[in-house]
């Protein structure tokens, strides 16, 4: 991610709001300059840190401005992989053995003894090296001697500059108090994100989708500011897994002395790097999907399967139901949840969230081999159906009838 540095002086006031100058992928200089890069780059294959930061100050020179180029750098580089070498002895044994042995001189005297070249040999010799072997050692485990071996993704000039401006929008939310966000769809792929960067969130209905407020860096209740902030910003390519939304967030940044609000939505030029989950998680899932398909698809039943369509809000969580049958003719509904094989803490939590859900309108069905004993959801006021290889579709129709409102 870019550092504050390479962000700030992209940031701009507009009346009360914050805007993002992007680059414009079409435009020529900039262009020319992500393909010098992208060459420049991978010509360092097989050398280390330290260079790549020689060639590209040397690249730089004194264009004034460096600061899109070292952005453009930057997202080469945190996408690439620099290795650190194998030494024969650990960096560290090396350094022990030559500090050891106190101060060293370039040129010894009556007062000044002995001198570096000296103690280099003296301690090479104490650890079965040679002086050139240990010369090399001493910081071998430095960032910048770290080798460059995968340049990462085959960048084209547009691909490079297209991210290193989706870098630019995440990184002005590290001075952001939180996030206020509406979705409308794609709610899977959120949550699981939003999860995965352990944020802190709250979500409410609101028309067709959901609000969720999600706390920043600066909010009361969070502490480690900076990681949090990096949490945040982190998030946001999710956002564009959605198609529809809209985000706003209040943005304190310290060149400006006001708070600024900062919005964004689909619209947005913008592209994630983020991988979508799959359409179904399991093979029961699809399954079940094509044989609806097959046998009332189309206009041969009176109901319409979708996936993944409503949130149930549970206080801090959320349980996003597999499919939702709705009727095509007087709207009602019902949601349907597939209890597969999973990890027993896994089962745990699913039946605490259709307990918590109180709805009567959730069916669950449960596979025979997740030993989940009928007894344990007694208390989950929907239906309930066992199976043993796959779904009787007749009797999940059946009680989508008895349970749809």
């Amino acid at each position: 991610m870019l550092t504050a540095e390479l962000v700030k002086p992209r940031l701009h006031k507009r009346g009360d709001e914050l805007r993002v100058a992007l680059l414009n992928a079409a435009d020529g200089h900039w262009q020319r300059s992500a393909a010098e890069l992208i060459a420049l780059f991978q010509q360092q294959v097989g050398q280390t840190w330290g260079a790549w930061q020689d060639a590209l100050a040397a690249y730089e020179g004194d264009r004034i401005d460096y600061v899109v180029v070292r952005g453009l750098a930057k997202v080469l580089t945190d996408s690439a992989t620099f290795v650190a070498c194998e030494p024969p002895l650990p960096p560290a044994q090396v350094r022990a053995a030559l500090f050891a042995r106190g101060p060293a001189f370039t040129a010894p005297d009556r007062l000044q003894s002995p001198t570096r070249a000296e103690l280099l040999a003296d301690a090479a010799s104490e650890l079965g090296l040679s002086p050139d072997q240990a010369e090399a050692l001493i910081y071998a485990d430095r960032r910048a001697n770290a080798v460059l071996v995968d340049v990462g993704p085959a960048w084209t000039p547009a691909s490079l500059i297209t991210r290193y401006n989706l870098e630019l929008s995440r990184a002005a939310l590290y001075w952001a108090d939180g996030l206020q966000v509406t979705i409308h769809d794609t709610f899977k792929d959120f949550w699981r994100y939003l999860k995965l960067f352990k944020l802190m969130s709250w979500t409410t209905p609101r028309g067709t989708g959901y609000h969720v407020a999600v706390d920043g860096p600066i909010s009361p209740f969070v502490r480690s500011t900076t990681r949090y902030g990096r949490q945040l910003a982190a998030f946001l390519p999710a956002l564009l897994l959605c198609r529809h939304w809209e985000m706003e967030a209040t943005v304190h940044l310290p060149q400006f002395d006001q708070p600024l609000v900062y919005r964004l939505d689909n619209s947005a030029p913008l592209t994630t790097h983020f991988r979508r989950s799959g359409e179904f998680d399991s093979r029961m899932e699809a399954d079940f999907a094509a044989e609806f398909e097959a046998k009332f698809g189309g206009e041969r039943g009176g109901w319409r399967l979708t996936r993944e369509d409503e949130i149930l809000v549970l206080g801090d969580t959320v349980m996003i139901p597999d499919f939702a049958l709705t009727h095509k003719q007087d709207g009602r509904r019902a949601l349907v949840e597939i209890v597969g094989y999973w990890h027993p803490d896994y089962l745990r939590r699913k039946v605490a969230k259709a307990r918590a859900a109180q709805r009567r309108d959730l069916i669950l069905l449960v596979y025979e081999g997740v030993n989940l004993a009928k007894e344990k959801l007694q208390d989950v006021p929907g239906e309930v159906l066992y199976f043993q290889n796959k779904p009787v579709l007749k009797q999940v129709m059946a009680a989508v009838e008895r349970a749809a409102v």
